[in-house]
């Protein structure tokens, strides 16, 4: 039997250890009882009988004053049973112990370690956890930052790989090259720009972005005077046109609600409304010039948003160092299993420690939000501002990739295909959040707005994502086959060398022959592509040159190196892309050879061939995750759902998708609880 101090124990095993307790009482005082009895009757006298003549009295009568050995029978009996029955129950209790099941048993003693399995599985669901988290947190704070003033919201965020040389790469003539805008409208190549060009005074349809069929209208708004911020972010000399777009969207009430257009003084230049701020050509006076206005504006959002990038910053940190401790050990470092144990347990403590440093301010970041209160009509108004834009740049997208395909092969526009349709998808789910939104600003229910808002901003960052990537391959795809002809003409110069001995590495000469021939039969097929009738690759044919000639190990040119690294860039964007918009099903190894692949170090072309290989093979395993991990919500009939769900916008924890994450760590990403609008 177990002791009644373990939890899980009905009142009724309670009951029987008091019967047992009151038997073994009992039984003691008899046993006691038995044992005292001779000495209770050695003092008392009874007549002696008479004895027959010639009997001799010493034979028959016992000792005087002793007692017999028969009286030690019974309570020896009695002891010995008692004993019986003690080993029996205690044998009992420990067989008991170690098969029961009944919930809340605790076994004696400690409990064993988690075996090197257990550790692993902990510590890839830290891993996804702690990087779901961190993407998160930094999707929500751009959104904070642009409703401070600041329009780019998320380009601050990436770093690394993905922010060098946005310009381009320097072409043959020593220009860089700029961006192909995108049919209709201004094309915006940046990570996460948050409006790429304006189209104020049309209401926006859940048709601009291909979803005629739903039926579903966004509303621009109930206010017709209220205004919104949009940037404006063109080439030199281009007109803003709203092109394909304007065959897409209805006129509003353009003469009651205006929507200013601010275009820079010179050409790429970015003007950032502030609030406060004296409108251009208004009656208050002369305004601030443009660069007293973006100081401005800096200012207010480093103010305003300091803790929270600091959390965010901190967590990064943390992520990356478990990203790193993970790849050692799946490369199967240290060998011991306790260090490899240990190991384990540091990704996991890493991990939780970037979600409770984003835990720490999600509470300060809801209350400089303030979804429920006044704070929702001003955060309504950024998301709804880059709801119009994307709108448009979607349809845009769409034209953009169908004269990617007519120009280039197949090859070129994989990493975006599907991306239009998916932007489409998120903007459905959008439009229905954006309008239950509105409902619950109506109807004065804060946690309605604050958990619709946040539901529909996440699916907004995620349209913005894949339309950019779209916008970035086609300026990429333009960069790289303008800078091909500069390359071949550098591998040219390369092979040359290499056939003088001015190889550095010590090759034999048939060794150094077999590769001379092999980079020739490259340089001689990517010619014949350039020559020929059938579309290309450039960005292909960028990575098979720079790597045939590589191998020769000559002191490469500058125009190789760049190209290299246009390559790598393409590779880690691509990658990163994929995995934002399905972080719901992508697993921690993709994630971890993508954080290894952003840390590399730019040291030439050997460092980007390394950075390329590594954001390739992390792009297979998250399609291969996303392939294994399915559809969600295959039966819905709630319009977005499952791309919600398979993007990580919504958590899944509930039938109609789980709450929206937010900013915070694994504590608070779930504190606010969407329903489907119906």
């Amino acid at each position: 039997m177990t002791s009644s101090l373990f939890r899980g124990r009905s009142r009724r095993a309670k009951a029987h250890i008091r019967v047992r307790v009151t038997h073994a009482v009992l039984g003691a005082l008899v046993g006691a009882g038995w044992l005292m009895l001779p000495l209770m009757t050695v003092a008392t006298r009874r007549p002696v009988p008479a004895t027959a003549p010639g009997t001799p009295a010493d034979a028959a009568a016992p000792g005087q004053g002793g007692t017999s050995a028969a009286d030690y029978v019974l309570p020896l009996i009695a002891v010995a049973a008692a004993a019986v029955l003690a080993a029996y129950g205690y044998l009992r209790r420990v067989r008991r112990t170690r098969t029961r099941t009944t919930p809340g048993t605790t076994l004696p003693g400690r409990p064993a370690p988690p075996t090197i399995a257990d550790a692993e599985r902990q510590a890839r669901i830290a891993l996804v956890l702690a990087d779901d988290c961190v993407r998160t947190s930094r999707e929500e704070l751009g959104f904070v930052r642009e409703r401070f003033g600041v329009g780019k919201a998320g380009g601050w965020a990436r770093e690394g790989w993905g922010e060098k040389a946005e310009a381009g790469p320097p072409t043959a003539d020593g220009m860089r090259t700029g961006s192909i805008p995108a049919t209709g409208a201004a094309a915006d190549t940046g990570a996460g720009s948050g409006a790429g060009a304006v189209h104020g005074g049309f209401e926006a349809e859940a048709g601009a972005a291909g979803a005629g069929a739903a039926g579903a209208r966004f509303e621009a708004g109930a206010d017709a005077d209220r205004r919104t911020r949009q940037e404006t972010e063109a080439e030199a000399g281009a007109e803003v046109r709203a092109g394909a777009a304007k065959a897409q969207f209805e006129p509003g009430a353009d003469a009651d609600r205006p929507s200013p257009q601010e275009t820079g003084a010179e050409g790429g230049a970015r003007a950032r409304a502030v609030p406060g701020a004296a409108s251009v050509g208004g009656a208050l006076g002369d305004p601030p010039s443009e660069t007293e206005t973006q100081h401005r504006a800096t200012a207010e959002v480093e103010t305003a948003t300091a803790a929270f990038v600091h959390a965010l910053r901190g967590a990064e940190t943390e992520l990356v160092a478990a990203f790193a401790m993970w790849r050692r050990y799946e490369r199967g470092l240290p060998g011991e299993a306790g260090a490899r144990r240990q190991a384990l347990v540091g990704v996991v403590g890493r991990c939780a420690e970037a979600g409770r440093r984003l835990d720490a301010e999600a509470a300060a970041l809801d209350q400089v939000r303030g979804l429920e209160g006044p704070g929702a009509g001003m955060a309504l108004d950024v998301a709804e501002g880059r709801f119009r834009a994307l709108a448009a740049r979607t349809v845009a997208a769409h034209a953009t990739l169908a004269a990617l395909r007519e120009r280039y092969a197949p090859s070129a526009t994989d990493p975006v295909t599907g991306s239009v349709e998916q932007a489409k998808d998120r903007l459905l789910f959008a439009t229905a959040h954006l309008n239950a939104t509105r409902r619950s600003i109506d109807a004065a229910d804060g946690d309605g707005t604050a958990r619709n808002l946040r539901a529909a901003e996440g699916a907004v960052a995620q349209a913005e994502i894949l339309v950019t990537g779209v916008e970035r391959l086609a300026t990429r795809l333009r960069e790289a086959a303008a800078l091909v002809p500069a390359a071949l003409t550098g591998a040219e110069a390369e092979l040359t060398a290499a056939r003088h001995g001015r190889s550095r590495a010590s090759l034999a000469t048939g060794e150094l022959n077999a590769r001379l021939a092999h980079a020739d039969g490259v340089l001689a097929a990517v010619r014949e592509e350039l020559t020929g009738a059938l579309p290309y690759d450039p960005l292909d044919a960028l990575r098979r040159i720079t790597r045939a000639v590589d191998r020769l190990d000559v002191g490469r040119s500058g125009v190789l190196d760049t190209a290299a690294l246009l390559v790598a860039r393409t590779s880690l964007d691509s990658a990163d892309d994929f995995v934002t918009v399905h972080r719901g099903a992508v697993g921690p190894e993709a994630r971890a050879l993508l954080s290894e692949a952003a840390r590399t170090p730019v040291a030439g072309a050997r460092a980007a061939f390394e950075a390329d290989t590594a954001a390739r093979a992390a792009r297979g395993l998250a399609e291969r995750d996303v392939r294994a991990h399915g559809t969600p919500y295959p039966d819905t009939t709630t319009i977005g759902l499952p791309g919600a769900v398979l993007g990580g916008i919504l958590l899944a924890e509930d039938p109609d998708g789980g709450p929206p994450a937010t900013f915070g760590g694994p504590a608070t990403r779930g504190r606010r609880h969407v329903r489907a609008p119906g």
